[in-house]
């Protein structure tokens, strides 16, 4: 049976009023300051007074950006003055006039620090804006605040020794995920309503479905990255936001050619006949393709449930749903992603930090290790050939169908401040914990996932227990993570919404969909579970 799903305010045991500005998405919020009943200035000063009274529990936020202020006057200027004429350019030139934004560490900011969350890089000052970073300037927006992240993004819980451990503000005890867990945490917490995130194996849908938000990860080339390794074809930035909607709003001035990144293609047009209003009604007739676990990934019985909750809910709106196999494995796609990492990522990594090993994070040793002896193993070619079945398969079981509906995550949760460099170990409550009995592997994960009873199953790689990674190997499909609802340990859990190669809008389309028939707070409850004292 589906758990329920929070909604708002006595659901969620949440102090939150609608008076209170930071509890508006920015779509709503964009709608008052057209309607002059909400200053920019006003709605920034609600997501500074957040961080203060709220970020030492959390841990999201590396810095508040000044800047911001002197922005957000100049937007309360225009729209106090502004006519319709005013408004309607403002709303194709600058679709983000007024609008904060919480910039993950990594996203350059000119003038500011970018260490990547690594400590010999604490003295190291950007030169320029990140592309992304430049857009939303260009749209109006202005970054706020800046969230924290593992260290070079590598895994997925978010706590360095540059900026210690992020917890989820749904429960303190739990991580957030990664590697944009300051960026997830930032937005359930209200610290900001929109927030950029990067994606290399799940570093955005992972922390959004942890944290019960939105994540979108763009097919490789829509979104320009940062040299060299914007030339990795499994990475990609992209918007974190806490509504489909927000979501739509901030790809949209993110996408397109830039001429720092030769991978990106134009996207005239993109999205333009999203409407979230309309997304149920263009349900009926829409094929949807449900897998539960993926091949055989050990996914839990409540994130199982939530799932089908999902699925049962577009059926019962008109949709065609219709529940399929896929042929991998676990430990498939972990040799194949890991192969690529130990070609690509892993060099440019050890590069990067020659000489500073002993400053490292132990979850980041430890990645480049396994990296490599898998690399070792493995050529280049190798893992090309083990990339393109992987992606054939995935267009078979995809052909007659709009979107591919599939959890997020095969595990409800993560400790805040686990490495778990000896596995993931399934608790009763669907938290993945450190150590555990060693040599269960992928293959014995799926005969313990197919009985039903993950307690207690042990994966030898917690990247194991993420249902991320094929898409990131079968890079040309969007995916937008929406909530799914609750798991036993206490936080959102969430599916991913996948649609064929560039096919974005209907990916986005369904996501509104799963929204409007499962409405979502977007916020967690200001009186927390745990008892991390931060």
């Amino acid at each position: 049976m589906s758990r329920a799903v929070p909604r708002s305010g006595a659901d969620a045991k949440t102090t939150n009023t609608a008076s209170e500005p930071w509890t508006l998405s920015a779509t709503e919020a964009l709608a008052a300051f057209r309607s002059k009943e909400l200053s920019p200035v006003d709605y920034l000063t609600s997501f500074i007074g957040r961080i203060t009274a709220e970020d030492e529990r959390i841990n999201a936020v590396t810095e508040v950006v000044e800047e911001a202020v002197p922005s957000a006057r100049e937007a309360e200027t225009f729209y106090a003055k502004a006519t319709d004429d005013d408004l309607a350019d403002a709303a194709a030139t600058r679709p983000l006039l007024g609008l904060p934004v919480i910039a993950k560490e990594k996203h350059a900011l000119a003038g500011r620090g970018l260490t990547q969350g690594l400590l010999h890089e604490r003295d190291t000052i950007a030169d320029n804006d990140a592309a992304i970073i430049a857009r939303i300037r260009a749209a109006g927006g202005f970054v706020h605040a800046r969230a924290t992240s593992p260290e070079f993004s590598c895994a997925t819980i978010t706590h360095s020794p540059m900026w210690g451990v992020t917890r989820n503000p749904w429960n303190l005890d739990l991580s957030p995920g990664g590697s944009s867990g300051g960026s997830g945490a930032a937005l359930a917490a209200g610290f900001a309503p929109l927030a950029t995130a990067s994606d290399i194996a799940g570093s955005t849908r992972l922390p959004a479905a942890f944290t019960g938000t939105v994540g979108y990860k763009a097919p490789y080339g829509r979104i320009p990255g940062a040299q060299p390794l914007a030339a990795d074809w499994y990475r990609g930035d992209g918007p974190m936001t806490r509504t489909v909607a927000d979501a739509a709003l901030l790809a949209k001035v993110m996408v397109g050619v830039d001429p720092s990144d030769h991978a990106t293609i134009a996207s005239p047009g993109f999205l333009d006949d999203f409407d979230p209003a309309e997304a149920a009604d263009r349900l009926r007739g829409r094929k949807v393709a449900l897998c539960v676990r993926l091949g055989d990934f050990p996914v839990g019985k409540d994130i199982e449930a939530n799932t089908r909750a999902v699925a049962s809910a577009l059926e019962s709106a008109g949709a065609q749903v219709e529940e399929i196999e896929l042929p991998w494995t676990a430990e498939r796609i972990f040799e194949t992603a890991f192969t690529h990492f130990g070609n690509l990522l892993a060099p440019a990594m050890r590069a990067a930090t020659r000489g500073h090993e002993d400053t490292l994070a132990d979850y980041t040793l430890r990645f480049m290790a396994d990296s490599e002896v898998v690399a070792g193993r493995r050529s280049f070619f190798d893992g090309l050939a083990m990339e393109s079945q992987i992606q054939a398969e995935l267009a078979s079981a995809m052909d007659g169908f709009d979107v591919l509906l599939a959890p997020t995550s095969a595990v409800a949760g993560l400790e805040a401040g686990a490495s778990y460099l000896d596995g993931i170990t399934v608790g009763a409550d669907g938290v993945g914990r450190e150590g555990g009995e060693n040599g269960a592997g992928g293959d014995s994960g799926g005969a313990v996932a197919a009985s039903g009873d993950t307690a207690g199953f042990h994966l030898d790689h917690y990247w194991q227990a993420h249902m991320t990674m094929p898409f990131n190997i079968c890079n040309r499909v969007p995916i937008v993570n929406v909530p799914s609802g609750t798991a036993d340990c206490g936080i959102p859990t969430g599916v991913q919404v996948v649609a064929h190669p560039f096919d974005d809008g209907t990916a986005f389309d369904v996501a509104a969909a799963i929204e409007a028939l499962r409405p979502w707070a977007g916020l967690a409850p200001t009186v927390q579970i745990g008892s991390s004292d931060g």
